[in-house]
């Protein structure tokens, strides 16, 4: 679970996961691998199925909503519309069904959001759990010539980011710890707008957009790790390096405070609702525009150059240039669990 440490490392992924996959089928274009958003699947007549499977560990309260959400970004980031889900829901034992009533309220909502359908699925009683899980499985079909990877980055291209750091990492320690964060100081009216950043999880429209516009070469959704571990693993799936300052990295003042009552990096805080994409350099003025033009802020946050020493070169604003040599970035979410759950009471 994500309150445990977050995903397993890269060396025991590529060992004990990545080489135990089974008969390899050819008509599979993308299968497992770091970095890769979902697995790309030739279905025949110049279409490929796009396929992600996503858990919600972190959250309690919008479980469902990010349930939907997070993983149709990971089909979206593809270029590819979502249209089909299957969420398994693992439930604590002694769970109120008041609250499983929520949680399905959620994933209708989502889902109609998105204009997909669940179309299967499960979900039981788990013994020792202490607060719901979802699974979710997300589909879509597009054209073969036209989905985009998160291994296209290109030497020379712009890295924009949309919207600011950490937008689902606010909206889940605003609801889920909330009582934590007035302990520590932050007035109830941040809190209460933090909450609210529960609204912009999706990055669906902004990356359709871009992708039929034809300005990515490449896309990500960065979840677990935030906007820098998105940025490792773009940078890791392509085969080069991403350069990025931190004062060129929007942050909104209610993360802002959040994260300075809980010292935490909130470049590091799981960040669904920010979408990373690399764009050729002459065209990143277009693609901002086009961004705005849907209501959408976006950001020239850094620039791709060839492969030196490491995945990331990051600016901050003290001059410090830190050096990601590492895919793996623990998620900050995960640091707040382990100190902090013991002392709240979770449904």
């Amino acid at each position: 679970m994500l309150g445990l440490g977050g995903k397993l490392p890269p060396d025991m992924l590529e060992k004990l996961v990545f080489s135990r996959v089974g008969v390899r089928d050819p008509s599979v274009l993308i299968g497992p691998s770091i970095g890769e958003d979902a697995a790309v699947i030739d279905i025949g007549n110049n279409k490929v199925l796009v396929a992600h499977v996503d858990p919600i560990t972190g959250a309690v309260e919008n479980i469902g909503w990010l349930a939907v959400h997070i993983a149709c970004n990971d089909i979206a980031v593809r270029g590819v519309r979502p249209r089909w889900l299957l969420p398994v829901l693992y439930l604590p034992e002694d769970i109120d069904v008041s609250f499983i009533d929520k949680i399905t309220i959620q994933v209708d909502e989502a889902s109609r959001e998105v204009g997909a359908m669940v179309v299967g699925g499960h979900s039981e009683y788990t013994p020792g759990l202490n607060r719901p899980l979802i699974s979710m499985t997300a589909l879509g079909i597009a054209e073969r010539s036209r989905y985009v990877t998160t291994s296209g980055a290109c030497i020379g291209d712009a890295v924009i980011m949309t919207k600011t750091v950490a937008v689902e990492g606010t909206a889940i320690i605003s609801t889920d710890f909330s009582d934590i964060l007035q302990k520590l100081g932050v007035s109830r009216d941040i809190i209460e707008r933090g909450k609210g950043f529960i609204k912009m999880i999706s990055v669906v429209k902004e990356a359709l957009t871009l992708a039929e516009k034809g300005l990515a070469t490449a896309m990500h959704d960065p979840t677990e790790g935030g906007v820098l571990g998105g940025l490792i693993e773009v940078a890791y799936a392509s085969r080069k390096t991403i350069e990025v300052w931190e004062n060129r990295i929007p942050i909104a003042d209610e993360t802002k405070a959040i994260a300075k009552a809980l010292g935490i990096d909130p470049l590091k805080l799981i960040s669904s609702g920010v979408l990373i994409a690399t764009v050729p350099w002459n065209r990143a003025e277009e693609a901002i525009e086009t961004l705005n033009s849907i209501g959408i802020q976006a950001t020239v946050i850094g620039r791709v150059t060839e492969f030196i020493d490491s995945y990331v070169l990051l600016h901050r604003r003290s001059g410090v240039v830190e050096k990601y040599s590492d895919i793996y970035v623990k998620d900050e979410l995960s640091t707040i669990w382990e100190k902090w759950s013991r002392f709240k009471y979770v449904e």
